[in-house]
């Protein structure tokens, strides 16, 4: 039974429950070839293979916290049903371990999650990257527990985009239209009335609408680029008068801040400086983990490496971001978890960053001679996973990983 009207119970600090599920967390998630990676300065050497760890890699604060939270869910409610908004984060095994505790997925279709099955005595977990305006206030009309485990860092873009649209500015995200974070925050733009957004994928399409600020190109031929990225009712020649550049946490850093100096600098060529300075605003709103994720990569990819296997879902922005980052460099293979690595076949499964892809590719590591290879991990990575991906490289040169003390 469903009670329209009726104000949800809503948690968002845990239940106090941390300590009687961390030997869970610790099961399910800690891996020792990673605290041994650790240990000896992120470098593990084993005949003639050295693996090298980014010094920041794995599971962030902020989905530490959601899976935490989630484990604490489900222990607080053992006999109701829970469900989650979505995926809790972008990772498999996390997904699947949570399945595995009963809860039950509500996954989006065209961007629109279905709650009609959620009663008032139901919890619902909201995902680490938040859920959008409609999807908070149907739930909280339906009178349901809500445990919220939205990240600080999603919250902190929240506010800014609030600011922009309470201002009059249309915010201008760099994100992925169609991810859960970048709907949720560009449903914040619309708090206010005839507040709008429009959103980028990267600088190709930054320039685009850089182009129709200086005038190059029209509205129509403007909106028929971005067909599923601007607000309902957009109307670039009265939204785009005033833009607050903001972004997806997880994208490429470098990126997110060279779209706002780039947008901001169409607006000055247009208009002039002080129309700029007026209505024009950007903030960098790249979580921190994100950030040392990126820079952590950046210190590793300046020693010599013969490749980089970058650990991490297939849907994981930050995960992406980081394999972009590492193939500028050196060879690059984006795998989900240790199943892609063949250790018997000399074969890897991995992500194209083309295309998105999965393709084999065969005799990936050389069978002889020295190899030294470099390791990271999206921040939804777990630790196990990372360790069990580690052992596969090893295993692929004839090195039993169970040997390595």
């Amino acid at each position: 039974m469903q009670a329209e009207g009726v104000q949800s119970t809503y948690f968002r600090k845990g239940f106090g429950l941390k300590a009687e599920v961390q030997p869970e967390l610790a099961s399910d998630y800690t891996g020792r070839l990673v605290d041994l990676l650790r240990q000896r300065d992120y470098s593990l050497t084993a005949g003639d293979v050295t693996v090298r760890l980014a010094k920041e890699f794995g599971f962030c604060y902020g989905v530490e916290r959601a899976v935490d939270y989630a484990y604490q869910a489900r222990k607080k409610f053992p006999d109701r049903t829970i469900y989650l908004a979505g995926e809790i984060i972008h990772n498999p095994h996390v997904n699947s371990n949570l399945r595995a505790m009963g809860i039950e997925f509500l996954m989006p279709v065209e961007g629109k999650i279905d709650f009609s099955r959620v009663g008032l005595e139901d919890v619902v977990i909201l995902p680490a990257f938040g859920v959008t305006i409609r999807d908070f206030e149907i739930l909280r009309r339906l009178g349901c527990v809500m445990v919220d485990t939205t990240c600080g860092s999603v919250l902190n873009v929240w506010k800014r985009v609030e600011s922009y649209a309470r201002d009059g500015f249309t915010s201008l995200i760099h994100g992925k239209h169609y991810h859960e974070e970048t709907r949720a925050t560009a449903s914040q733009a619309q708090k206010y009335p005839n507040a709008h957004y429009f959103i980028v994928r990267n600088m190709d399409e930054a320039r685009i609408v850089c182009d129709f600020i200086e005038g190059k190109l029209t509205a129509d031929e403007l909106m028929s680029r971005f067909p599923a990225a601007a607000s309902p009712g957009f109307d670039p020649a009265r939204d785009l008068k005033r833009i607050g550049v903001a972004n997806q946490t997880t994208m490429l850093a470098r990126e997110s801040l060279a779209i706002g100096v780039e947008i901001g600098n169409s607006v000055e060529r247009a208009h002039g400086a002080e129309y700029m300075r007026e209505n024009f605003r950007t903030f960098d709103t790249i979580c921190s983990a994100t950030q040392e994720r990126q820079d952590a990569v950046v210190d590793l990819l300046k020693e010599p490496l013969d490749a980089m296997v970058v650990i991490g879902g297939y849907n994981s922005s930050n995960t992406i971001s980081l394999a972009a980052l590492c193939s500028e460099t050196v060879k690059t293979f984006h795998v989900e978890d240790a199943d892609a690595i063949d250790a018997s076949a000399g074969a890897i499964r991995h992500r194209q960053l083309t295309d998105g892809t999965e393709v084999e590719s065969r005799d990936w590591l050389p069978f002889t001679g020295p190899l030294r290879l470099g390791v990271t991990a999206g921040a939804s990575t777990p630790n196990n996973k990372i360790g069990e991906a580690i052992a596969r490289i090893f295993a692929t040169r004839g090195i039993d990983p169970t040997s390595i003390r």
